[in-house]
């Protein structure tokens, strides 16, 4: 990718409506466009990042033996009746008549037309369990959207739907995929704390937040600072294990930590003075647990061991796929720009040439590009002709974690400069060590 051929629109002011960090950055750094209110294109850079971090999601859902598939974005307004959900879901579901005149409407959620799917398909507990997931476009009609991708009306969301034969299978489901959300965020250089927290109209008594903990946060926070000390790291997790998926849901969750719909100020007081902590953050998914209320409402049932039929036992979980990367914005940057984590990089490096048109640094930067390209490292070369000062802050406007300059003087004694966006730290060396070192970092990174 060079970068004069690149499509990367950077702004060099900050756009007037822009109130958050995340929101004046991503419409700087030329990765989002408004399209209507709450609407966006994702322009290359975003896009890339996007893709980055669906396919963290991907991975870490399969690894759990979660299983892909997609649905349609239009729903019939039949199913939701069903449920009893389409009146009560509030104006934020987009109801709409199709030609034929059949009430339709933009998926917000898909708890019925997953459950349509399986009560058509499973009929025997032999076929359980059975979670299936998404990554996919949601709408909801936000009264309010602001805030660029963190509110908008249209959003790329991961969820995921567990099918059980009892209450102690579901459950184990939810254990699970928190430690796969967990590890998820920990791939994305997020600190992402699980949080008791409201059901809404998803519905269920057993749920858990993830925020991401910052100043411009929605939901007011409660917690024992002790959670903060807490990560799954390299932890090797049998998904199939019931009590160490348990063990690591009794980790996260014992301490306290709730948002502000279910804070209790009785069992807050419990919490050591100098550790109880409130604060802003950013929810990023939630995990549910909602028992027989949909496959009761749908019918889907299975056939049990003893030949009787029996309602499944559900739960949904989501992700914020797109949301995600304002959270990481909003986390992860300073007052040149975005610092991405290795984990979601659009690029892993950034190779700027400080003489372009000069034989000498033009074959070096070449030959540098090729020769990550061969370790399958992805570099955003600034082949402009442009003075270095601005090459350097497009580099930190879109925040690569890793930056290599090439210039005459370097070259003359064989040396490049690495530099890290995060520390601004620069180190002299061989370009084949530079390459060397960005193999090894970007292989704990994967």
């Amino acid at each position: 990718m060079r970068l004069s051929r690149y499509f990367l629109p950077v702004l060099k002011e900050t756009p007037a409506d822009a109130q958050i960090v995340s929101h004046r950055l991503m419409l700087r750094a030329g990765m989002i466009k408004q399209a209507s209110a709450g609407i966006y294109s994702w322009l290359p850079l975003g896009y890339r990042v996007l893709r980055r971090i669906e396919r963290i999601v991907h991975e870490e859902q399969q690894r759990a033996g979660h299983i892909p598939m997609l649905m349609p974005t239009l729903q019939s307004a039949d199913l939701w009746r069903e449920s009893g959900r389409y009146d009560a879901y509030g104006p934020e579901m987009l109801r709409f008549k199709d030609r034929q005149d059949r009430e339709m409407l933009f998926g917000p959620t898909n708890e019925e037309l997953i459950t349509d799917i399986v009560r058509s398909n499973i009929g025997s507990y032999k076929q359980l369990p059975l979670t299936l997931y998404q990554i996919q476009w949601k709408f909801r009609d936000e009264m309010r959207p602001r805030f660029g991708v963190m509110r908008g009306r249209e959003f790329l969301m991961k969820d995921g739907y567990n099918f059980d034969l009892t209450r102690e299978d579901a459950l184990h489901a939810y254990n699970r995929h928190l430690v796969t959300y967990l590890r998820t965020y920990e791939r994305m250089g997020l600190q992402a704390i699980p949080m008791r927290a409201d059901s809404g109209p998803i519905g269920g008594d057993d749920t858990h937040e993830f925020l991401v903990l910052a100043e411009t946060g929605e939901s007011e926070v409660f917690y024992d600072s002790a959670v903060t000390d807490i990560s799954l790291g390299q932890r090797d997790i049998d998904y199939d294990d019931k009590a160490q998926c348990a063990a690591v849901m009794e980790e996260f969750t014992t301490l306290y930590a709730r948002t502000d719909e279910t804070h209790d100020e009785t069992l807050f007081a419990e919490v050591p003075e100098d550790r109880r902590r409130s604060a802003r953050g950013i929810e990023v998914g939630q995990i549910f647990y909602f028992g027989t209320k949909y496959s009761d409402a749908l019918g889907a049932t299975v056939q049990g061991p003893d030949g009787k039929s029996v309602p499944i036992h559900m739960g949904s979980h989501g992700i914020g796929v797109s949301r995600l990367l304002g959270a990481i914005i909003e986390a992860s940057h300073d007052d040149r720009g975005i610092i991405w984590p290795e984990g979601v990089t659009p690029f892993h490096v950034g190779i700027v040439n400080l003489r372009q048109g000069d034989q000498s640094t033009d074959s070096a930067c070449d030959g540098i590009y090729r020769q990550l390209e061969s370790e399958g490292l992805t570099a955003l070369y600034d082949d402009r002709d442009e003075r270095a000062g601005a090459k350097f802050a497009t580099m930190d406007l879109i925040g690569l974690p890793w930056r290599i300059t090439v210039g005459p003087r370097g070259l003359s004694n064989g040396k490049v400069e690495l530099t890290s966006r995060r520390t601004g730290t620069s180190e002299e060396m061989s370009p084949e060590a530079a390459i060397a070192r960005l193999r090894d970092i970007y292989a704990a990174h994967p």
